[in-house]
C-alpha cells in the first residue's frame, strides 16, 4: 500500500494542477541527487516526490488513487509514462543551461512584430484618412538575400554537435539535453559571415508605407499590416506592423463613443424665452433650437451629427450643454430692466426653488 500522494507533496486533497506543480518543483529542486551527492535519503526522497507528482498529476490514476487509496495497475513508480521529460526541462533548464531550452533551434525564424503611433484629428477619425509613415524595420539583406553567408560560402555542419544542435549531458540518473555551445542549438556555423549584414542576414531600412483608416475608428484602436513588421531570419517570413491610432485633443468636442459633446454659453433671455442659435458640427455650423424654459446643465441634442458607426451604417449625436454666461457688467437699461423683471417676480416662485425651500422647513422644523 502506497503512502498518502498528498502528504508526501505537503498539499491538501483539493490541491489544483498548478498547486500540485508548484510543491513538486519546490521539493525536486530540494532533494535532486545533483545537489545532495551521495545522500541515499535525498535520493529516496526524490524518487518518491517524483512518483507522487506521477500519480497526481495524472487525471486517470488520481481519480483511481482518490477513490481506492491505490495506483492501480497502470501507475507505475519512477518515471513510466508520467511526461516528465517535459517537466524536467521545465524544472532544471536555469539550473543546468542557464536558461536555454535543450531543443535544436531552427535558423529560419520569425521577424519581430513592430509598431507605430499614428496621431490624427477628430475631423479625419470622422471622415477616414488615407495616410502615408515612414518605418524603420529590419529586411533581408539584398547581398546574402537573408542567408547571413558570404557569397560563394555556404553554412557548415557543427563539428561539435555534428548537427544536432543540442548536447545530452548525465546527470546522475537523469539525462539532460542542451543547447550546443559552439553553433548556439542552430546545428550548423557561419565560417564565413556576409560582410555587408555582418551574418545577421538583415539590414535596417525605412520604408514608406500607405494606410487607410476607416471612418469612425476610436482612440487607441490599431490596425495590423501583416507581413509589414522586420523581416524573417534566414527566409522566415516577416513580422507584421500594428499602427495605433491615437485622436488629438479637440477644441471644441469631446467624444463618447459615436457622441459628440460641447458647452454652449447663451445667455438667460435665450433659456427663458428660447431662441434659435448657430452651433458646430465636424463638418460646418447648424442651427440648434432652445426651447423656452431651458434650464442651465441641460443637454439639447443634433441626431445624427456625432461620429459615424464604425461597423455599421449611420452617426451619433451631437450634444450641447446648456451653460448659462452670467454679464459681469450692466448698462443702465439692463439692470433697470433686471429690476423691474425682479419686481414682478418676487411673489412668483419656481419649481426648483419651492422645492428647495419644502427641504429647509423638513431641515429645521
Amino acid at each position: 500500500m502506497p503512502r498518502d500522494y498528498y502528504e508526501i507533496l505537503g498539499v491538501p486533497r483539493s490541491a489544483t494542477d498548478p498547486e500540485l506543480k508548484k510543491a513538486y518543483r519546490q521539493l525536486a529542486m530540494q532533494f535532486h541527487p545533483d545537489r545532495n551527492r551521495g545522500d541515499k535519503d535525498a535520493e529516496d526522497r526524490f524518487k518518491e516526490v517524483s512518483e507522487a507528482y506521477g500519480v497526481l498529476s495524472d487525471p486517470e490514476k488520481r481519480a483511481h488513487f482518490d477513490r481506492f487509496g491505490t495506483v492501480g495497475s497502470t501507475a507505475g513508480g519512477g518515471f513510466t509514462d508520467t511526461g516528465f521529460g517535459t517537466l524536467f526541462e521545465d524544472i532544471f533548464e536555469n539550473f543546468f543551461s542557464g536558461g536555454s531550452r535543450s531543443s535544436r533551434r531552427s535558423r529560419a525564424s520569425h521577424g519581430e512584430d513592430l509598431q507605430y503611433e499614428l496621431k490624427i484629428t477628430l475631423e479625419e477619425a470622422a471622415s477616414g484618412v488615407e495616410t502615408k509613415i515612414q518605418i524603420p524595420r529590419l529586411e533581408p539583406c539584398g547581398v546574402c538575400r537573408g542567408t547571413g553567408v558570404e557569397s560563394g560560402s555556404q553554412l557548415e555542419t557543427c563539428d561539435f554537435c555534428r548537427g544536432r544542435g543540442e548536447v545530452r549531458r548525465t546527470h546522475g540518473f537523469l539525462t539532460v539535453a542542451q543547447p550546443c555551445p559552439k553553433c548556439q542549438g542552430a546545428g550548423q556555423l557561419n565560417r564565413r559571415p556576409c560582410p555587408s549584414c555582418r551574418g545577421e542576414g538583415r539590414q535596417r531600412s525605412e520604408r514608406l508605407l500607405s494606410v487607410k483608416i476607416p471612418a469612425g475608428i476610436e482612440d487607441g484602436m490599431q490596425l495590423r499590416l501583416s507581413g509589414e513588421g522586420s523581416g524573417g531570419i534566414n527566409g522566415g517570413p516577416a513580422g507584421d506592423l500594428y499602427v495605433l491610432v491615437r485622436i488629438r485633443e479637440h477644441e471644441i468636442f469631446a467624444r463618447d463613443g459615436v457622441d459628440l459633446y460641447c458647452d454652449l454659453p447663451v445667455a438667460f433671455p435665450q433659456l427663458a424665452l428660447g431662441a434659435e442659435v448657430e452651433v458646430p458640427v465636424l463638418d460646418g455650423t447648424v442651427k440648434l433650437r432652445i426651447p423656452p424654459g431651458s434650464q442651465p446643465g441641460q443637454v439639447l441634442k443634433l441626431k445624427g451629427k456625432g461620429m459615424p458607426h464604425l461597423r455599421q451604417r449611420g452617426h451619433g449625436d451631437a450634444g450641447y450643454r446648456l451653460i448659462l454666461e452670467v454679464p459681469q457688467k450692466l448698462n443702465a437699461k439692463q439692470r433697470e430692466a433686471l429690476l423691474a423683471f425682479e419686481a414682478a417676480s418676487k411673489q412668483e416662485r419656481g419649481p426648483l426653488a419651492l422645492a428647495f425651500l419644502e427641504r429647509m422647513k423638513k431641515l429645521f422644523g
